[in-house]
């Protein structure tokens, strides 16, 4: 294994240890490092490790996020709830709120969790996967800090909002699609600053309407101060489906707000009036199917199955010897770092040293050989 490399139970047992250190407790610090490092499994390095530290630790420290998270089902009907995270860990109650919908769903065919209150839960796909797994369809949205125009628009209105489900299947992998109703998310391009790669043309517009091209860094300065913003699925204007992206974004804006009286818009930026930072006050939702209320779970893998064994098996575009279908990639992926470990990038390896020695906590990592 490459010594810039971890493997993932090293990781996942470290980030627990720091989240334990800083005061989140053990059972909720383990769910928190499970969803980071199911996402660099996936390959998905904006998600994972790359947010450790800068949007997780730096948080509880700054008093924005709050290591010990307060559940608090303000409403519960059969096959509803409605819950407030009270700015805890979003993965311990996006875990907890995923796992309430698919106990709905076991008992009445359907269940579905909003959430207000929250913080950042890492990536979607990892509460669609619990549901697929438990034989359920699992669908999760979360509104995120404004840094996205509408179509016609200039200025960020709204979050990335993924658009996320996971269907089960009798593969060895569930059918899972994850992934933005933005061309790029922020993670993304705080990724491609950490390896010095400019943005990709079309995914950023400025104050002005023009494209944002180059310097990944001054793209993301950018956005933070709000003169410019991502572009929706589609990119700029219409003529490529634009409104399409913009569409799907404003279904997640508002399902993650107007059923538990959540927060949007402008108002998720992260600062009060006088610039100050403060909680995000996110909204999520979470729905589960359960297909055995249907015709039942063999059932619905193996048809799920045929479908995308038909679509893979599909005639192929020249030049192309395969075509995918959601989760495949992360798959194979996640089979080759079985075996390499996750790769630490440079700056990432001063954040786990910098938390290492805060929490004095007893770690060598394989780069100080």
């Amino acid at each position: 294994m490459d010594r810039n490399n971890m493997d993932f139970e090293t990781l996942r047992r470290f980030m627990t240890d720091a989240f334990t250190a800083i005061g989140v407790p053990a059972d909720e610090a383990a769910i928190v490092a499970d969803v980071l490092v199911e996402s660099d499994k996936r390959g998905i390095n904006s998600h994972g490790v790359n947010r450790f530290k800068p949007v997780y630790i730096d948080r509880i420290n700054a008093g924005i996020q709050f290591a010990k998270t307060n559940f608090e089902i303000v409403k519960e009907t059969e096959t509803t709830a409605v819950v407030d995270g009270h700015h805890g860990m979003g993965q311990v109650i996006g875990q907890r709120s995923m796992q309430m919908a698919i106990d709905k769903a076991k008992k009445y065919g359907m269940g579905m969790v909003a959430v207000r209150n929250s913080c950042h839960y890492g990536i979607a796909g990892y509460y669609a996967s619990q549901a697929a797994k438990q034989g359920c369809i699992g669908i999760t949205g979360t509104n995120a800090r404004p840094s996205v125009a509408p179509t016609f628009g200039v200025e960020g209105m709204f979050g990335t909002n993924p658009l996320t489900v996971g269907i089960p299947t009798d593969e060895e992998f569930d059918f899972v699609i994850d992934c933005a109703t933005s061309i790029t998310q922020n993670g993304k391009i705080e990724y491609y600053e950490r390896i010095g790669e400019d943005i990709h043309p079309g995914t950023v517009i400025d104050i002005d309407g023009n494209a944002v091209e180059g310097d990944s860094g001054v793209a993301l300065k950018k956005i933070r101060q709000g003169t410019a913003a991502l572009t929706t699925l589609g990119g700029i204007g219409e003529d490529l489906g634009g409104y399409k992206g913009y569409g799907y974004a404003m279904v997640i804006e508002l399902l993650s707000s107007i059923l538990q009286d959540g927060w949007y818009g402008k108002d998720l930026d992260g600062k009060d009036e006088n610039g100050n930072i403060r909680p995000y006050h996110l909204g999520h939702f979470f729905i589960a199917i359960d297909t055995n209320h249907f015709l039942g779970e063999e059932l619905a893998r193996k048809k799920a199955g045929d479908i995308i064994r038909a679509v893979r098996a599909s005639k192929k575009q020249p030049g192309h010897d395969r075509i995918y279908t959601a989760g495949e990639k992360e798959w194979e992926v996640y089979k080759q770092r079985l075996v390499d470990g996750v790769p630490i990038t440079g700056p990432v390896q001063k954040e786990f040293m910098a938390v290492r020695d805060q929490f004095n906590l007893d770690y060598k990592f394989p780069w100080e050989d």
